[in-house]
Parts: C-alpha cells; structure tokens; sequence
C-alpha cells in the first residue's frame, strides 16, 4: 500500500540514514555543525568543532579557505577520488573499443594510424608514415594492437599496475604519466627502427607506468623484489621474442622513471611545477627526436 504524504514513517524508513544534500546517492551519519545539513566525507570540511559543509566555508565560517584546501591528498599532490581507478577503467575500455574497430574494419583502419616511419603502404597506394607529416601517427599506436594475446597481455598489465598508481598519484598526474610514456616510446621507435617497420601497441606507456611504480615503492620502502623480477620477466621479453618493438619499451621505461622520480620527489613548495615541468621537458625531448629523426628521412 502506498503511503499517504505526511503519513508517519515505516519501521524501514525510520532506521535509514539521511542522505548527503549535495549527492542524493549517498547515505551519512555527518551534519555541518553551522547548518545541520547531512554532508558525505567528500563534502566535509574540518572546521574548529567538527565538520562544515562547503557552502558554509565559502561564506566564511569555519575554516575560511575553500573546501578543496581540506580534501585529502594523494603522495604526489594529487586530488583523492571517489573512484581511484577511473582513468585506468577509461584508457582499457578505449583500447578494447579500438581493437573491436580494427577487427571491423581490417588492415587498411590499421595500417592508417599504426606507427610507420616512412614507407609505401600497398593497402593505402601512397607513401605514408610520421616523416610525410602524420605526427598523429604517435599517438594513435598507443591504443592500437596486432592481436588477442598482445592486447589481453597490455589491458592486463594495464590494470595490474595502473590502478594503484593512479591511486597514488591522482588522475591529472597519472594522465600526464601514461601520454609522456607513450609518446616517449613512440618517439624512439621513430628514431631508431627503420621506418618501414610499422609498430604498435600500448606497451611504451605501460612500460612508463613500470619505471614510476618501481619509483613509488623505492620511496615508500616497500620491497622492490616483486616489481623488479616483473620488469626483468617483461624484459626478457621484450629482447628475446621478435617483432617487439624494443625501442618503445626502452622509451616509455625511461620516460616513466624519470617522471615518477618527480612526481614522489618533488618538495610541496613547488611540487606541480616541478612535476609538470619535468612531463614538458619529455615531450620536448619527443619532438627533437621526431624532428631529427625526420630530418633524417626526408
């Protein structure tokens, strides 16, 4: 039966906790202690005497500065989300979408975007690669791969270590982390492997997230042993099977543990400057290679 408004609340009714009024979703037991309204912990301020909600703090009382001041930080700096995986989920769902594209399409959506020198593509009918232009070529190997097994292996991979890197990072750094690895990866494919050997896959960006979590366990004291053994057993691979393209691996492992190094290292004071400094001078050192590398070949 349905209850009439105004009607006295159910047993169930009467136990269940109000929800947050700045996310309906979510159930809590907290109060802004100025304006009694139930807030979530992601919505609470630390004030003098308990908690505030953030339109209280804007207005003055409490604390006095604004409520992202308050929100807990990641080791790196970083915002700490309701969702410490997020970006991680987003980057293996995008590759996974791409792979169903090229098992839809066929060789010629592959052959478009994979990374190539500079070469004649039969399937196209025209010369194609990085050194004619197509810088994008970079990028889009990233999220492209050959097969079942190469990409299960890389989404795999991807989920293992990304996921707690992100936790520890925060989503913005982690970002700026994975592209700076690829295209790290990608830019010294480029420069050194000849450039009608067309190369794929997000093993330069995964590599990068290898060098930073190996980074943050060194900082942390955590026992290097299991990271290092997956990296050799990675490495192995990379030399002593064919058609890996080694120098991606070599680029993004660089890339990332120079980044990594920042991101942990860096002193508070100028921590996000120091940081996102250091993921520009990598891309600097991305587009040199690329421009040397196209010097070279036209």
């Amino acid at each position: 039966m349905d209850q009439a408004p105004g009607s006295p609340q159910g047993p169930q009714d009467a136990q269940s906790l109000p929800t947050c009024y700045r996310h309906s979703d979510r159930e809590t037991g907290i109060r802004c202690t100025r304006c009694e309204r139930p807030i979530c912990p992601e919505c609470m301020v630390n004030a003098s005497v308990g908690f505030q909600c953030p339109e209280c703090v804007r207005s003055g009382s409490g604390t006095g500065h604004a409520p992202a001041a308050s929100q807990p930080r990641t080791l790196a700096g970083g915002t700490v989300s309701a969702d410490p995986r997020l970006v991680t989920k987003i980057l293996i769902g995008l590759n996974l979408a791409l792979f169903l594209v090229q098992l839809s399409v066929g060789d010629r959506f592959t052959e478009r975007f994979e990374l190539l020198g500079l070469a004649y593509v039969p399937g196209l009918g025209s010369v194609e690669g990085v050194a004619d232009g197509q810088w994008y070529r970079l990028v889009t190997a990233m999220f492209l791969h050959g097969s079942v097994i190469h990409i299960a292996f890389n989404m795999l991979s991807l989920w293992w270590i990304g996921g707690p890197l992100e936790a520890a990072l925060g989503r913005a750094r982690y970002i700026a982390l994975y592209a700076a690895s690829g295209l790290a990866g990608s830019a010294l494919t480029y420069l050194i492997a000849e450039p009608n050997q067309p190369s794929l896959g997000a093993s330069g960006a995964i590599f990068g997230l290898f060098g930073a979590t190996a980074v943050l366990m060194r900082r942390l004291n955590y026992d290097m042993r299991p990271v290092i053994a997956l990296l050799v057993i990675n490495l192995i691979f990379t030399f002593g099977w064919s058609n890996i393209a080694w120098e991606a691996h070599i680029g993004g492992l660089v890339g990332g543990v120079v980044i990594g190094y920042a991101m942990v290292h860096a002193p508070r004071g100028r921590r996000a400057l120091i940081q996102y400094g250091v993921c520009a001078l990598v891309l600097i050192a991305v587009v040199v290679m690329t421009l040397v590398r196209t010097g070279q070949l036209t």
